[in-house]
């Protein structure tokens, strides 16, 4: 590919996965930087690139990886950032209109769900009441009639357990 063609993808596409890093990461800055870094992966890798998907979906996936491979860089990747992905998955659901953003990060949370219910009990009832009920751990303590520390600690396994099962370079 030409250097003219690689500036006018560049042209076309980097706002939108600007976008779409502004919502993983929230942090516009960061974006920037990740953009640039997306645009340089996609020149190293442009031979396989297939035409299968749209250009913006290689891009956005290509993204994705970068961002994921920054949070392993930042020492992020521990269970925190599986419960980081499922809300960022979560809270920018209506934010972005871009269809192919939507698959990118309609996958990502496919696969996160998929690990979720491959845990065994409590693990997965515990992580589903913390994450999407909201519920303190007093009343998941409650819930199982077990304690508040209880809660705390077998939801921390949970969140370990998933993101070993996790493998950030996949999603």
């Amino acid at each position: 590919m030409q250097v003219d063609e690689l500036s006018e993808i560049y042209k076309t596409y980097a706002d939108e996965v600007k976008r779409f890093l502004i919502c993983l990461t929230s942090n516009v800055d960061l974006a920037e930087e990740l953009t640039q870094e997306t645009f340089y992966q996609a020149v190293k890798s442009i031979g396989r690139y297939n035409g299968k998907c749209k250009m913006s979906v290689w891009l956005c996936q290509i993204a994705k990886h970068t961002f994921y491979n920054y949070l392993k860089k930042e020492k992020r990747d521990d269970y925190s950032s599986v419960e980081y992905m499922m809300q960022i998955g979560l809270d920018i659901r209506s934010t972005v209109d871009l269809p192919d953003v939507e698959v990118a990060r309609r996958d990502t949370l496919i696969s996160i769900h998929k690990e979720i219910h491959l845990l065994n009990e409590p693990y997965r009832e515990i992580f589903l009441l913390r994450i999407f009920m909201d519920l303190s751990f007093k009343e998941i303590g409650e819930i199982f009639d077990k304690s508040e520390n209880w809660a705390r600690v077998t939801y921390y396994r949970a969140k370990l357990k998933l993101a070993e099962r996790i493998d950030l370079n996949e999603l």
